[in-house]
């Protein structure tokens, strides 16, 4: 990020937000910038509003705020954050492009918020750089945008981009933001104003470790679980599993109808559909080149294994607006 602007000016942002966009997500970066001046007694940042026409944005809780401005008229920033959800994409048209390239051209640091780095890098402005997304839609992004180099990271800061996961990433992308330009004891003191016992840095984890997220303990369970999730597009057969286990397929078979109620294979096996679902949704890519990613021999054998776990055709997923996974459950 930019250094801090002298101590006597006030930092202006302006905040993007996509139809749908993530309520938690924009809270989560307002709210540690509220507390900031409440801190240190002074306006330390300020922030605006701005949506494609001006009007008022509805978020996909269903909530709306209003705009301050609309892309065509608002004053300069020095910095421009975008905040999106779901369907990132489907409001990006040459016009949003454009306005987006000129906000670059002027010098403004541009970042983005949950999945707001698909149109940033939609518009070219991620080619070369360092960049990170949701990671419900980081697999789609990476296989969008080859050009961007992609991290499962809280949040990604290189040269005068920026990008978060979302969520509670937010509040840590804006206490590192807080810490730089104005010193370690204010962004402590805005942490723990929110609860927030340590500011976690940009190579946290997004995801819980498996053993957290399914309630196991057993480490062997969890080496597997690893594995399946690192090997998708080319998935290791169950006996293999074992063996970098350390335990018979049998044993593996056991453990999985203990945790889950199903064998290893249907567990990979949806896994695999789940990442099939969040790239219908989230890219353009064919239903050929989805079925490849996801480790299907065939677009026909990925269209009946889609079919028979969904209830429907993987082009079904795109006409309807996306509503996300439910991967928790995974």
């Amino acid at each position: 990020m930019n250094p801090a602007p002298a101590n006597d000016q006030t930092m202006t942002i302006g905040f993007l937000l996509m139809p749908l966009f993530s309520m938690m997500a924009f809270v989560s970066a307002i709210e540690p910038l509220r507390v900031a001046n409440r801190m240190a007694d002074r306006q330390l940042y300020r922030w605006e509003v701005l949506s494609r026409d001006g009007n008022p944005v509805t978020a996909s809780n269903n909530m709306s705020l209003a705009a301050d401005h609309s892309i065509a008229r608002h004053p300069p920033y020095p910095m421009v954050a975008i905040c999106a959800s779901f369907n990132p994409l489907r409001h990006f048209d040459a016009a949003l492009k454009q306005w987006l390239q000129r906000q670059n051209a002027a010098g403004v640091e541009l970042g983005a918020m949950d999945t707001g780095a698909f149109l940033l890098a939609r518009a070219g402005l991620l080619d070369g750089y360092r960049a990170t997304t949701h990671w419900e839609s980081l697999d789609s992004f990476a296989e969008a945008f080859p050009k961007v180099e992609v991290e499962n990271a809280l949040y990604v800061i290189d040269r005068n981009r920026w990008s978060c996961a979302g969520g509670t990433a937010s509040l840590d992308l804006m206490l590192h933001m807080i810490r730089r330009q104005h010193g370690h004891r204010i962004a402590a003191a805005v942490s723990e104003q929110f609860i927030h016992p340590e500011i976690r840095g940009p190579g946290d984890r997004q995801r819980m470790e498996p053993k957290e997220r399914q309630g196991i303990n057993h480490a062997g369970l969890s080496r597997v679980i690893q594995l399946m999730e690192s090997r998708l597009e080319e998935p290791v057969m169950s006996a293999a599993l074992a063996k970098a286990a350390g335990m018979s397929l049998r044993q593996l078979e056991r453990l999985f109808d203990r945790y889950f109620g199903m064998s290893p294979r249907r567990y990979y096996l949806d896994l695999r559909l789940q990442r099939a679902r969040s790239m219908l949704q989230y890219t353009d890519m064919s239903i050929v080149e989805v079925a490849v990613a996801c480790g299907f021999g065939s677009a026909a054998h990925f269209s009946r294994s889609y079919h028979a776990w969904a209830g429907k055709a993987p082009s079904a997923e795109r006409r309807r607006p996306a509503l996300g996974i439910m991967p928790a459950l995974r």
